[in-house]
């Protein structure tokens, strides 16, 4: 029976695509919801499974771009595809298996260290090397047989290098001993290409569109994470053991945006055409980094959520985009963006805006600073964020209005349970 496997409907909007990768080869045999190729839209990476087992026969090519529904391959499935067993072989199957040796430790480290000798080839081993070989017992065709293949800039590298018989230290003249020679250093001038995906080809074209439709500025501000670093410290294996997963910055901080939107929302704001669309929502994008590049999955509805709520669903977001399991509508809308380029080590950046959104929060590497507190000089790990915004809708006022109030929540974090507001106040009715 031939089974066709179809091009999915990445989102609705969505009618067209690009066939990235193929993860197996024409005619082999493949099991269901095995994943075989890599879907590239415009938005997202997906991936493509197998819905029935046997022989596939693929009829698009990589890189093609062809329409939602087009057959993407075949599969014949009177191919009978032989599963790995799932259990292991009982007691009166294993009389037919060579019985391995039992070596001990100390024994096995000693036939490593003979397979290792470097003498017994042409190949020089560092002591650093012969040691890792050592300790994983892995003799030297092994390390050889686990490289890459011999490429036309490998043969020229040893071309290249200088016909000298090696010296030992006790040559001399003049009883002046030799220096052993310094061992020339391969190089290449070889060059790699490839094909730009469809998410990077939009990625850049959102970008330079920003930089030319908008009147992007960038204000900062640097905050001090001491409240912040020691209520994480303090609660962190009661959150661990209550919720399953470690608390971050990410959420602490989308929890703060989504607050001092009740105090600035016109950095919530949009511009759509001549009207100005003002949500009364906020629906935070967090940047993800992936290997196929830069994603934002949305936190819908995050100032009705908890910082535990808004910390489990990053989590599951990131490790889809991560994937290639998420949806585009998980990646699409958002009002606000947030991204952490201190993950990196970044000390200080200028992000740019996610359009339509009007602004974008810019966290960075928190680093131990001398700050000067109440006249004196102390040592505390602060932080330097940037917001960058939409000057045509949001003016200077509210840009740095927005980020003093994301400061003064994440310094003192128990205003995030009175919605921004300082306790002693509502303590006193003022």
């Amino acid at each position: 029976m031939l089974i066709e496997i179809k091009v999915p409907t990445p989102g609705e909007s969505i009618t067209e695509v690009e066939l990235g990768k193929w993860l197996v080869a024409d005619g082999d045999l493949v099991e269901k919801d095995q994943e075989v190729a890599e879907i590239e839209s415009d938005k997202a990476t997906l991936t493509l499974s197998a819905t029935e087992s046997g022989q596939i026969k693929i009829q698009i090519q990589e890189g093609e771009r062809v329409a939602v529904g087009a057959i993407a391959c075949t599969i014949d499935t009177s191919f009978v595809v032989e599963r790995k067993p799932e259990k292991e072989p009982i007691a009166s199957e294993l009389f037919v298996k060579p019985q391995e040796a039992v070596v001990s430790e100390p024994e096995k480290k000693s036939v490593a260290k003979a397979a290792v000798k470097p003498e017994d080839s042409n190949v020089k081993v560092t002591p650093v090397a012969r040691e890792m070989m050592e300790e994983n017992n892995l003799s030297m065709d092994e390390v050889l047989s686990g490289l890459h293949r011999i490429s036309k800039g490998d043969i020229e590298a040893v071309l290249a290098l200088p016909k000298i018989d090696k010296l030992t230290s006790t040559s001399s003249v003049s009883g002046v001993p030799f220096a052993e020679p310094v061992e020339a250093k391969a190089f290449s001038r070889e060059e790699k290409r490839e094909k730009m995906t469809s998410l990077r080809r939009k990625l850049s074209e959102r970008l330079v569109a920003v930089k030319n439709e908008t009147a992007m500025l960038t204000t900062f501000n640097e905050i001090d994470m001491s409240r912040v670093m020691e209520m994480r410290t303090k609660l962190q294996d009661k959150f661990v053991g209550k919720y399953g997963l470690k608390l971050g910055f990410m959420s602490i901080f989308s929890k703060a945006v989504a607050e001092a939107m009740q105090f600035h929302p016109t950095i919530n704001a949009q511009i759509d055409g001549e009207e100005i669309i003002s949500p009364e929502f906020v629906d935070i994008g967090i940047a993800v980094q992936t290997p196929k590049g830069l994603m934002v999955p949305i936190i819908r509805n995050t100032e009705s959520k908890t910082i535990a709520e808004i910390e489990i669903e990053l989590k599951v977001l990131a490790e889809k985009a991560r994937t290639k399991k998420i949806t585009v509508e998980e990646l699409t809308g958002g009002t606000f963006t947030i991204t952490n380029g201190g993950t990196f080590g970044s000390l200080m950046s200028t992000p740019i805006i996610n359009p339509p959104q009007s602004a974008i929060l810019g966290m960075h590497n928190i680093v131990d600073r001398p700050i000067a507190v109440n006249g004196q000089v102390v040592i505390r790990p602060m932080m330097y964020v940037a917001l960058s915004y939409d000057h045509r809708i949001i003016d200077g006022k509210d840009s740095v209005g927005f980020l003093v109030k994301i400061k003064e929540l994440i310094e003192n974090p128990e205003r995030l349970l009175t919605s921004g507001r300082n306790p002693e106040e509502i303590l006193l009715g003022l």
